[in-house]
């Protein structure tokens, strides 16, 4: 792949823009703690982490989607309170900030729920540009987040099928009128790693423990 010839890149949010495995396990722990159900936040992370959310309820064995939904409800409440765990995987940040200076495109995609990340974000001081505006105001409004901008975000409420199912990249690449060869994913896990094979884009595996 020429590398030049990228115009579009592609995050995953949770283990590979930021560490936010303790935070999401110390959520839920707090979640189920007042709910009565046993889950330590190592469980969480040596079972559960990376599936989303309904999905990780049902295996867990609770069957009614009402209460897995007030559960997913109280787990977004608290998630903020843990989020001076929360780690910004800073080399790729600076890399994906030169990336749009120098006019690329940049996504986050991740099968998490939208009101996560957005919580997330605005703690790291990351926004989303508004391309519907003016250049000056889109300037602006950019220039109101500390550490710049992305360009879109896709969450798991966006998409039918989760990774490894390639339909997240696939959509964001249709959005922004690129071909897998003018695309470039980063991704931490295993089904992610997948989803981006099987989009036909180049990607890189991201070590959460080395940022």
């Amino acid at each position: 792949m020429e590398y030049n010839s990228v115009k579009l890149i592609l995050l995953d949010f949770d283990g590979t823009l930021a560490d936010t495995r303790m935070a999401n396990a110390l959520a839920y722990e707090a979640t189920f703690t007042e709910a009565g159900y046993p889950l330590s936040a190592r469980e969480y992370l040596d079972r559960y982490f990376g599936i989303r959310c309904n999905e990780f309820l049902t295996l867990y064995g609770i069957t009614s989607p009402e209460e897995r939904e007030r559960l997913r409800l109280r787990k977004i409440e608290l998630y903020p309170s843990f989020f001076d765990s929360v780690r910004l995987n800073e080399p790729l940040w600076s890399f994906c900030c030169q990336f749009r200076r120098q006019g690329g495109r940049v996504w986050i995609v991740s099968t998490g729920s939208r009101a996560n990340i957005d919580n997330a974000m605005h703690h790291l001081g990351i926004g989303i540009a508004d391309h519907t505006l003016p250049d000056g105001e889109r300037a602006a409004r950019e220039a109101a987040y500390p550490r710049g901008c992305v360009d879109g975000v896709l969450s798991g409420a966006d998409a039918t099928h989760s990774k490894p199912d390639p339909e997240c990249f696939l959509e964001v690449m249709r959005r922004e009128g690129c071909s897998p060869r003018e695309t470039l994913i980063f991704e931490d896990s295993r089904v992610g790693l997948e989803a981006a094979e099987r989009s036909g884009a180049s990607y890189f595996k991201i070590d959460t423990s080395r940022f």
